[in-house]
């Protein structure tokens, strides 16, 4: 296995691929993004941008009671968490699953583990919160689903304009 592909787990969680999330929009069903707004207030303000029809939407994080801070939505899921829609990167697999991803940069992160051959845990491993590949299905990290996922990738970025 002198070749093998390696991949060593970085350490992520899945909140760093929410800076920007590629969904469906809400009125063409064309690619949208959701980003931290310009004018945000530390990030408690996303925008949800058509790139097709040029529909737009704000949506701010509620303030926590007694005005101290403000409460992140949970992510989970192939939805944002910010306005729940349908991530653009989903597509279904075999079984009756779903791979999906927020982003090219989250996609290029699953496209690394899935199709190495070794793959090690990294310096993260056991340090009280999962990694987000240490939190992945079973059925994703197995070997007998690699080429199925890995065409599954390629299709998802195929989707992709440009």
């Amino acid at each position: 296995m002198e070749n093998a592909t390696r991949f060593t787990d970085p350490g992520y969680g899945l909140w760093p691929f929410t800076a920007e999330i590629l969904v469906r929009c809400p009125a063409c069903e064309g690619l949208a993004t959701v980003t931290k707004a310009p004018d945000s207030d530390n990030g408690r303000t996303r925008r949800l941008t058509c790139t097709g029809c040029g529909h737009n939407t704000s949506w701010t994080a509620p303030t926590l009671p007694g005005g101290n801070g403000w409460s992140m939505p949970g992510a989970r899921g192939p939805y944002d968490p910010y306005f729940h829609r349908p991530v653009w990167l989903r597509a279904g697999c075999g079984g009756g699953h779903s791979l999906w991803a927020y982003n090219v940069a989250h996609l290029d992160l699953l496209d690394r583990f899935i199709g190495a051959e070794l793959r090690e845990r990294g310096q993260w491993a056991s340090c009280g919160e999962w990694t987000l590949i240490e939190a992945l299905p079973l059925w994703m990290k197995a070997a007998k689903n690699r080429d199925e996922l890995v065409r599954t990738i390629q299709r998802l970025r195929a989707t992709l304009p440009g």
